[in-house]
Formats: C-alpha cells, sequence, structure tokens
C-alpha cells in the first residue's frame, strides 16, 4: 500500500504541474532537441536549488556527475559542468515499455554548464524530440507531464 501511495502522490503532484505557468516556458530552440535556460545563480547554487525542489517533489535522485572534475583529474581544463540524473519511475519506466530503446533517454539527465561568457544553462533534451526519436506515440499525456516537471524544476533558477 505504501508503494501505490507514493506512486499515487507523485502522480498528484506532477498532473499539478501541469498547470503551472510554467508548463509552456521552455522550448527546444533548433531540430537538435535541446532546451536550454539561463540560470541566475552559479552552478553550485544550481546543484543545490535543483536538488532540493527534485527532493520535495518526491522524484528520486539518482546522481551528480561533475564533469569538469572528472577532466581535471584527467588534467583536461573544461569549464563548469555537472549532471544531474532523476526521474519518477512510474512515469519514465513507461516511455521504455512502448519502446525499450527509450531507455537511453531515461532516466531524466540535466546539465549545468558555464559557457564562454560565464554565463550558466541548464539543458536537457526536449521530451517531444525523444518521443520522435523513439517512435511513441502512446504516451503523449505522460511525455507532456514530464516537459512540465523539469520546467518546474528548472524555474527555481531563474531568480537570485
Amino acid at each position: 500500500m505504501t508503494s501505490f501511495s507514493a506512486t499515487f502522490r507523485s502522480a498528484l503532484v506532477l498532473m499539478a504541474l501541469l498547470a503551472s505557468p510554467f508548463a509552456s516556458s521552455a522550448k527546444a530552440g533548433s531540430d537538435d532537441g535541446i532546451v536550454r535556460v539561463k540560470s541566475a545563480v552559479a552552478i553550485p547554487e544550481a546543484v543545490t536549488r535543483i536538488k532540493k525542489d527534485i527532493a520535495s517533489k518526491g522524484i528520486k535522485f539518482f546522481m551528480e556527475i561533475d564533469q569538469s572534475k572528472l577532466a581535471a583529474d584527467a588534467e583536461i581544463k573544461l569549464r563548469p559542468s555537472t549532471l544531474l540524473v532523476f526521474g519518477n519511475p512510474p512515469l519514465g519506466t513507461q516511455f521504455i515499455t512502448s519502446n525499450p530503446n527509450a531507455g537511453l533517454d531515461w532516466p531524466v539527465r540535466l546539465l549545468l554548464t558555464q559557457d564562454e561568457n560565464g554565463d550558466v544553462w541548464a539543458v536537457w533534451t526536449d521530451f517531444e524530440w525523444i518521443a520522435k526519436r523513439h517512435g511513441i506515440m502512446d504516451r503523449k499525456a505522460q511525455f507532456k507531464m514530464a516537459t512540465a516537471v523539469v520546467e518546474s524544476i528548472t524555474s527555481t533558477l531563474r531568480s537570485k
């Protein structure tokens, strides 16, 4: 019963997000399926905010990969870059049931990166693009929900 309750609670939170003002705030800028949202805060603060928001939504956080540290350990210079991996298995695994190859894109990967001007960006793969990539036509509501969730999460980065 606990598993059902947690799943039901997560579904309610995600449905509420669909009605939020963030539900259509970011879109892929081109045919490459990449969505970018400018952050008002540096990467360490962005990581903290995103992890806090993920936890508050009951979403599972899988890992944080400091790519710039990995590069430094290999004696390669790289601007700040951190990859966050998270998801809601009751939602995300539905995509994989439609096409097992969708497991390449799930769970969600969100990249926080700093450009040559010092601006910080939250970057992820557009969920509509993922649906097209894998030919998934039977999960439109779930892809819309995933979009609303990641847009809500990244909205925490828009103010100082």
